[in-house]
């Protein structure tokens, strides 16, 4: 499987389990992302998206979107998405 960056994490909400994304390409809900940093390795499904209020199915290069988080993660992680 290969994976292409798509976006740094520039904030993480703990309480509420949601990291915040400045994208690089596109996401969309549905898409298998990783995240990978010094302290951060997993995989996970985008299942939900919003930039403020607003609930998305997609964002784009240049857009910083929140998303749900399953676990930790800390400013400047890498995320990637598995192209198939």
């Amino acid at each position: 499987m290969e994976k292409k960056e798509i976006g740094k994490v520039t904030h993480y909400f703990g309480k509420a389990g949601a990291a915040t994304i400045r994208l690089t390409d596109a996401l969309k809900v549905g898409d298998k992302i990783s995240v990978e940093g010094a302290h951060t390795n997993f995989e996970q499904v985008i299942e939900s998206m919003q930039i403020g209020q607003q609930v998305l199915t997609e964002g784009k290069a240049g857009d910083e979107v929140g998303i749900k988080i399953k676990e930790k993660v800390r400013e400047g992680d890498t995320i990637y998405k598995e192209i198939e």
